[in-house]
C-alpha cells in the first residue's frame, strides 16, 4: 500500500520543500556515520582490534549483550550503501577511518587491504558527487597501543597515521576531522569507566584528554606535511550547562561540567590554553593547568573549519550520583565499577525526550552556536554541525515501510533554529554556519546501548540477519529538502 498520498505524506513534503526554499546559498546537508558502528567485518580485511571489541565481549557492558562484529555489514554492503547516499541526494557524508583497518597495530605501515576498501568508498563517493567528510579518529583505539590515550606515545602514534593517511587520500578527502567528541572517550572511557577501554580514574584521566588534544595538534601537522587538499578541522559534542538551582553548590557543578565536557576541548584548540576550574577543583585538575607550553603550541594549530555536534542541553545539580552521559542515558556497566563525579545531570522537565532519553531542545542548538561566538569571537573559523540526530522507536508497518514522523520534526526543527541563531539579529549572528550533517545514515551498534536505539534514516534490521536496508520516511523528507533547493 502507497502512502505517498496520504494526508501526513502531503504534510511532510510540504514542510520539506518550505525549508528547502530557505536554505541559504552554499549551505550543505549530509549524513554521519563511524567506522566502528556500522563496518563489521571484524575479522576481514586484515582489520587489528580496537579498545571496544573486548568491551563489548565483556559480560555486562552492552546493553543487549550484543557486539559490532558485523553491526550493518557496510564492510561487505559498501556499494550499496553508496547507491543509498546517492540517491539520497546529500551534500557531504561523514564517515571515519578505522584506525585499526588501517594500522592494526597502531603503527607501522598502512594496510593494502584497508587502504584498498576506503580507495573504493572515495571513488563510490566522488563518482556520484558527494563531498566526503573523513574523521580520523572515533573511538576506536587500537588494542595493541598499550596504555591507550593514557599513555603520551599514543599521540605520536596518531600524528604518524594521519600524516600516511593524508598522503593517501589527501586528493580525494575535501574534508577531514582529526577526533570526534574527545570528551566522551575521556569522560566515559577513562574517567568513569562506563565506556571502551573502561578505565575509572575521575580526574586522573585527564592526560586522555591532554593526549588526545596533542594527538590532533600532530595530525593537523601531519596532514598539512602531507599537503592534503582539503579543509581540517576537528569536531566536538557541545551541551549548553545550566545549573539546577541558584544555589553555591549547584552553580559550582554546572562550572565543573561545562569545563570538563566543553571547555577542555575547544579551549585547548582554539585559543592554545586550558580553562580555569572552578577554584575547588583546581588541585584536582593541575596536571592540565601545569602542561609544557611546547604541548599547547602544539595543539592550538590553525583551523579550516569547527565541527559541532549537539543533542541536548544540561542541567547540572551538585552531589554524586550514577554517571549519565552528556548525550545519552544512564551509563551502563557492572555496578560494582560505577564512578561518579561531584555533580550528576538532572532532567529538563520542560521538554520531550527521544528514545534515548535525551532532551529535543532545539533552541539550545542556537545557544550552543551563541556560546562558541561569545567565548572565542575572531578565534572561531566557520562552523559545521557535524553530528545532530535523534533515536525513535521506528517499527516497520505490515507493509514494510517504515514511519518516523518525529524524526522529521527533530531534523526539521533543529535545522531551522540553527539557521535562525546565525542570521541577522539572531543568538548567534556572526558565526559562518557551513552546513549540518545528520546522525546518521543507518541504524548501528550505538555503543553501550547496543542494538536498543535507532539513528538511523535508513532502517537495518539486525533480527533476521539480514541487515536488509529500508528508507524511513525522513529519509524520504531529507531527499525532498535537498531536492527543493
Amino acid at each position: 500500500m502507497s502512502t505517498s498520498n496520504t494526508p501526513a505524506a502531503r504534510a511532510w513534503e510540504h514542510r520539506a520543500g518550505e525549508l528547502g526554499d530557505r536554505l541559504p546559498d552554499g549551505f550543505t546537508l549530509g549524513v554521519a556515520t563511524s567506522a566502528f558502528q556500522i563496518e563489521g567485518g571484524a575479522r576481514e580485511g586484515g582489520r587489528g582490534e580496537s579498545c571496544w571489541d573486548p568491551f563489548t565481549a565483556t559480560a555486562g557492558r552492552i546493553r543487549d549483550g550484543s557486539n559490532a562484529s558485523v553491526s550493518t555489514d557496510h564492510f561487505n554492503r559498501l556499494d550499496e550503501d553508496v547507491t543509498l547516499l546517492r540517491e539520497l541526494g546529500v551534500d557531504v557524508y561523514r564517515f571515519s577511518l578505522a584506525w585499526s583497518r588501517l594500522q592494526p597495530d597502531g603503527r607501522g605501515s598502512l594496510s593494502r587491504a584497508g587502504l584498498a576498501f576506503y580507495d573504493r568508498l572515495l571513488d563510490g563517493l566522488l563518482v556520484a558527487g558527494i563531498s566526503p567528510m573523513a574523521t580520523l579518529f572515533h573511538w576506536d583505539t587500537p588494542l595493541r597501543l598499550r596504555g591507550g590515550w593514557l599513555n603520551r606515545d599514543t599521540a605520536m602514534r596518531f600524528g604518524d597515521y594521519a600524516h600516511q593517511v593524508g598522503e593517501a587520500f589527501g586528493d580525494r578527502i575535501d574534508s577531514w576531522l582529526t577526533l570526534n567528541d574527545p570528551a566522551t572517550v575521556t569522560l566515559n572511557g577513562y574517567a568513569l569507566g562506563t565506556d571502551a577501554p573502561g578505565e575509572a580514574r575521575l580526574f586522573g584521566a585527564l592526560p586522555a584528554a591532554h593526549h588526545q588534544l596533542l594527538a590532533h595538534g600532530l595530525a593537523v601537522q601531519g596532514l598539512r606535511a602531507a599537503d592534503v587538499r582539503g579543509r581540517i578541522g576537528i569536531a566536538t559534542t557541545h551541551s549548553p550547562v545550566q545549573a539546577a538551582s541558584g544555589r553555591e553548590a549547584d552553580e559550582v557543578a554546572a562550572q565543573l561540567f561545562d569545563v570538563l565536557h566543553n571547555r577542555v576541548y575547544a579551549d585547548a584548540a582554539l585559543l592554545g590554553r586550558y580553562p580555569d576550574p572552578p577554584e575547588p577543583y583546581q588541585v584536582a585538575m593541575r596536571m592540565l593547568l601545569e602542561t609544557d607550553p611546547d604541548d599547547l603550541r602544539t595543539i592550538h594549530q590553525p583551523l579550516d573549519f569547527y565541527g559541532l555536534g549537539y543533542f541536548q542541553p544540561s542541567r547540572i545539580k551538585a552531589g554524586s550520583a550514577a554517571p549519565k552521559t552528556p548525550n545519552g542515558p544512564p551509563a551502563s556497566g557492572p555496578p560494582e565499577k560505577v564512578v561518579a563525579f561531584p555533580y550528576h545531570v538532572t532532567p529538563f522537565r520542560e521538554f520531550p525526550v527521544t528514545n534515548a532519553g535525551t532532551a529535543i531542545a532545539p533552541e539550545y542548538l542556537g545557544v550552543a552556536l551563541g556560546e562558541l561566538r561569545d567565548r572565542y569571537a575572531d578565534k572561531l573559523p566557520p562552523v559545521c554541525i557535524t553530528a545532530g540526530g535523534s533515536s525513535f522507536p521506528d517499527v516497520a508497518d505490515k507493509w514494510g515501510a517504515v514511519h518516523d514522523p518525529a524524526r522529521i520534526d527533530y531534523l526539521a526543527e533543529h535545522i531551522t533554529a540553527a539557521l535562525a541563531a546565525v542570521a541577522p539579529g539572531g543568538i548567534a549572528d556572526g558565526v559562518t554556519l557551513q552546513g549540518y550533517l545528520v546522525w546518521s545514515l543507518l541504524d548501528s551498534f550505538e555503543w553501550t546501548a547496543g542494538y536498543t536505539q535507532r539513528f538511523g534514516l535508513v532502517h537495518v534490521d539486525f533480527q533476521d540477519g539480514t541487515r536488509t536496508r529500508t528508507p524511513k520516511t525522513s529519509y524520504r523528507w531529507l531527499q525532498t529538502v535537498l531536492s527543493a533547493r
